[in-house]
């Protein structure tokens, strides 16, 4: 089946399709709602690839809308209501957008917080969990299964309403509530800044700048086209990641492949031979990305790769450095990768993202 193919159910050999019989809309919804159950006419969807490059789960629009509306009824059906805050550790996996967005059908709202790094240890790991906990005042904190013990200790003794992991949410036995969908001016989320100058802090997200700023991406920004095919292995607790490469390809109906950020970190190249072999179009990364992968492709590889359907090299988050572009472009030229491709981009979480 080729990345044409129309398809629309769940599937984990086969990545969702390029293009689809739905017309683009850029944006233009009164909240991520409508932007989902709009996508979900079509067959686009989400994609996760292992670190050997091998799709693990692929699911349609259709079907991450179907999970979403689930977890909406059972959030209800446990009591949280309206404005209530749900803290999701955000590992790149479909179960944390399925609960993101299944958030947004009882008007809960979603903080994602960050993976640990190799900076402070578990200890430092934990204690900021907890803080950003307490500061955005959660009452439930969900995760994967890797992050359980994490999520115990941060949430121990906070008065959470449920902590544990997505797969423990989803089989709680309790009665469906009646779904709360947000109004355009309803938060959508909290997304906590990078940090780098001081200690992350939590900023609100309406629906309404949110669907502003992904229709202004995609009509103005990036110039989407039907052949447009989106690659990330940017984090989703980061704004690039979360709003360029999740809910802006959600709101103008674009399929994704993700790879996980570690999973980069082990094997850049990945990056680069998914861009190849499904014909990526626009992809996202901070300046040392593109420098890694520069510095660790080999003669053999470059040969294999074929980067010439890339349009949109999005590069921010850290400082633009003439010397990585240059040496990028020069590097990958022999794959078909065109110097013109670079967009330099510029984010500020607290002006709800670019």
């Amino acid at each position: 089946m080729s990345l044409t193919a129309v398809k629309n159910t769940f599937d984990t050999t086969e990545p969702t399709p390029t293009q689809d019989h739905l017309p683009r809309r850029f944006g233009d919804f009164p909240t991520l709602i409508d932007a989902l159950e709009y996508a979900a006419q079509g067959e686009r969807g989400v994609n996760f690839y292992s670190a050997r490059g091998v799709l693990d789960v692929s699911a349609s629009y259709a079907t991450l809308r179907s999970r979403a509306e689930r977890v909406g009824r059972k959030l209800a059906g446990m009591g949280f209501e309206r404005g209530d805050r749900v803290a999701l550790i955000a590992g790149t996996h479909l179960d944390f957008v399925v609960f993101f967005l299944g958030c947004q059908y009882a008007s809960v709202l979603p903080v994602p917080l960050p993976l640990p790094t190799s900076f402070g240890g578990r200890d430092g790991y934990v204690s900021q969990l907890r803080l950003q906990v307490e500061s955005c005042r959660a009452t439930a904190m969900i995760g994967p299964d890797s992050m359980v013990e994490f999520g115990e200790e941060a949430g121990e003794g906070l008065g959470l309403k449920f902590a544990g992991t997505f797969a423990e949410f989803e089989a709680l036995d309790c009665p469906d509530g009646t779904l709360v969908r947000p109004e355009t001016d309803s938060l959508a989320y909290l997304q906590y800044s990078s940090g780098s100058t001081r200690f992350p802090h939590g900023i609100a997200i309406t629906h309404k700048a949110l669907m502003a700023n992904c229709g202004g991406q995609g009509r103005d920004g990036v110039q989407l086209v039907d052949t447009d095919r989106c690659i990330s292995w940017l984090p989703f607790y980061h704004d690039m990641g979360l709003v360029g490469t999740l809910l802006t390809p959600i709101a103008n109906q674009v399929s994704v492949d993700f790879l996980a950020t570690e999973d980069f970190a082990r094997r850049p190249m990945q990056w680069l031979s998914l861009m190849s072999r499904n014909r990526g179009t626009i992809t996202y990364s901070p300046t040392f990305g593109y420098d890694i992968c520069a510095r660790r492709v080999s003669a053999s590889l470059l040969k294999e790769l074929d980067l010439s359907a890339w349009r949109v090299a999005g590069i921010g988050g850290d400082m633009i450095r003439p010397d990585v572009i240059n040496n990028f472009a020069e590097t990958f030229a022999e794959a078909g990768f065109k110097p013109t491709t670079f967009v330099p981009s510029y984010g500020l979480a607290e002006c709800t993202l670019p």
